[in-house]
């Protein structure tokens, strides 16, 4: 009887030692669009329990899109939302503690058709082009940017744009009611695997523009003030967010598991978006500070201040460096 209550004792005076530090794992309340590919990841890092090996606790609501995610961040409703570094850097200069780390440098290209007789951006002149967003969508700025530094002419002013919702412009694209589209990543997959051909990607537009493709655009981005008062916590959801692509990388059963939400409408399509989500994975280490400086200087000087506001040069904190 003894010995049972020495282990009854013993198993208390555990759980007791334990009860602080589970009290104090930090919840991370995240804010993504369940519908997207960030919910990919999302899924992967909480059924393999990618947070808690990390010391944090992911839960996720579903948002309409990136304007309601980013007012709930801002209001302090949610912790963590997904969006790019221009905005962030804006919201900043602003003074709204915000920190960015990096999720994916996934960027979609210029499609056409894959018997189309386009070889070359100059060849869409007169033309109609389908964009994904709006006139200050940053792939089309980028785009507008190499056809006016290494082409020579005005993409905006020498084509008819019809800028409209990613699943729209790709229905536009296959229907052949535009020359070429310009959308998200995934979309583009869906399109390549249709038929289309990339004219060019942003990728290559990047490169020629003296720019430096590895700069991730797309990010989670978190409360400052969540991050100070649990140090650590910002590495510790950069390397869940690493451990979930690795393990889609290397185990078949990983992607296997999420077909389903990835609405692949068949095995081409699947393969497509699986490796097109896998090559927007970010290098790791520190987000080269100058070369974001360079971008954030071009989409100063095409999106002005619909994008950036008053926005004149890259604010400190935006990005979250190892160790910070």
């Amino acid at each position: 009887m003894r010995i049972l209550k020495s282990l009854a004792s013993a198993a208390a005076a555990a759980l007791l030692s334990f009860a602080p530090a589970l009290a104090e794992t930090p919840v991370v309340r995240a804010a993504l669009q369940l519908s997207g590919t960030v919910n990919w990841e999302a899924d992967t890092i909480r059924h393999y329990r990618f947070d808690e090996a990390n010391g944090f606790s992911l839960e996720v609501s579903d948002v309409a899109g990136a304007p309601a995610a980013q007012i709930a961040l801002v209001a302090g409703q949610v912790d963590m939302i997904v969006s790019d570094w221009l905005w962030v850097a804006r919201e900043r200069a602003a003074g709204r503690d915000l920190v960015f780390i990096p999720y994916s440098r996934a960027v979609g290209g210029l499609m056409v058709p894959a018997n189309g007789a386009a070889k070359a951006l100059g060849d869409l002149k007169g033309q109609k082009i389908g964009v994904a967003g709006s006139p200050i969508d940053k792939s089309w700025l980028i785009l507008r940017a190499y056809a006016q530094k290494v082409e020579g002419f005005d993409l905006a002013g020498s084509t008819e744009q019809v800028f409209a919702a990613p699943p729209l412009v790709y229905k536009a694209a296959l229907d052949g009611e535009v020359q070429a589209a310009l959308n998200f990543w995934n979309f583009g997959a869906r399109m390549q695997a249709a038929g289309m051909r990339p004219l060019l990607t942003i990728d290559q537009a990047t490169k020629a523009l003296g720019l430096d493709p590895e700069t991730p655009l797309v990010g989670y981005v978190v409360r400052g003030e969540l991050l100070k008062t649990h140090p650590g916590l910002g590495e510790a959801i950069a390397a869940a967010s690493r451990a979930a692509k690795e393990k889609l990388a290397s185990d078949p059963a990983g992607f296997e598991r999420i077909r389903s939400m990835m609405k692949a409408a068949n095995d081409v399509e699947f393969e497509a978006l699986k490796a097109g989500f896998l090559a927007g994975t970010p290098k790791t280490g520190a987000v080269d500070e100058q070369a974001a400086a360079r971008m954030l200087a071009l989409m100063t000087e095409l999106g002005g201040a619909d994008l950036v506001g008053d926005l004149k040069e890259l604010p400190d904190g935006v990005f979250l460096h190892p160790g910070s």
